[in-house]
């Protein structure tokens, strides 16, 4: 079997979880006072607590090429054919440099390493889209470039209640330049070529995420077959509007909801919702 092997940051759809192709390398979630590995020894109850107590925001940090080593080499002694490792976008972490440091530690091994170029539901619709091709017997590299096609097309928006996460976190990028701007309005953003940069304002939550579903509508159109997901972080109800919205106004094939991990969420903050919509290729 070909295995794919992705990190804590994808939120992957329900219907993916616990699936025997799929492994996961987590991120940390670093604090003075402990690190914790992402979605294995912090919850999401956890870590919301974490953040909203902690006099200091924590921080976050990719797995080190001895993990990412070791995770290989379990995978393949394990019985794994060949393993499509497919991650957080390099531009927002060092997860794939790590990858690729464990990969030429190991030598000749049947290891694809792809760049997301995105993360959260972006990367969990890449994910659920590589193991519905590879179930469907497609040889691995016209997956990766299925993969490519999608993850080029790939539409991201995003609100958050306050830039100060992402500002203190340093993967503002070009959204820096609504900084002091934003008294009484909601930043909306997106996340382009694995880049974050803003799109727009909103005086609302709600009128920024019509804001992001008219980006969506720009990008696909409301005719092609596309798929969808919804990230949330304690905007659960907020989330299921967005999706039936998303259901009612797109040809949508698959529209899931999922919640932010925790290292994701170190960089939002809560109260953010996000919808990553990419048509079918």
């Amino acid at each position: 079997m070909i295995k794919i092997l992705t990190d804590s940051t994808a939120d992957l759809p329900p219907a993916l979880q616990g699936n025997p192709r799929i492994e996961i390398i987590p991120l940390k979630v670093v604090t003075p006072e402990r690190t914790y590995l992402d979605r294995v020894d912090l919850d999401t109850p956890q870590f919301l607590n974490l953040l909203k107590n902690s006099p200091t925001l924590p921080t976050t940090s990719q797995p080190s090429a001895g993990e990412f080593r070791t995770k290989y080499q379990q995978m393949l002694k394990d019985g794994a054919d060949a393993i499509l490792s497919m991650h957080i976008s390099s531009k927002l972490s060092g997860t794939i440099s790590s990858a690729h440091a464990a990969l030429g530690e190991i030598g000749n091994a049947p290891i694809t390493i792809f760049d997301s170029l995105s993360t959260s539901i972006g990367l969990g619709i890449l994910v659920q889209q590589a193991v519905k091709a590879l179930d469907a017997g497609e040889r691995l590299p016209e997956v990766v470039k299925v993969l490519e096609v999608m993850r080029d097309a790939m539409t991201i928006g995003f609100v958050v209640d306050t830039l100060e996460y992402l500002h203190k976190g340093g993967r503002i990028g070009k959204a820096a330049a609504l900084m002091g701007t934003l008294l009484n309005v909601k930043p909306v953003l997106t996340l382009t070529h694995g880049v974050i940069e803003p799109l727009d304002k909103a005086r609302s939550k709600r009128k920024g995420l019509e804001r992001t579903m008219t980006y969506l509508q720009e990008a696909v159109g409301t005719e092609r077959p596309m798929v969808a997901g919804i990230a949330q972080l304690e905007t659960a109800e907020e989330a299921e509007g967005v999706r039936q919205a998303v259901l009612e106004r797109f040809n949508c094939k698959d529209c899931f909801i999922a919640e932010l991990s925790p290292v994701i969420g170190t960089h939002t903050g809560p109260g953010v919702v996000g919808i990553a919509g990419c048509p079918l290729p």
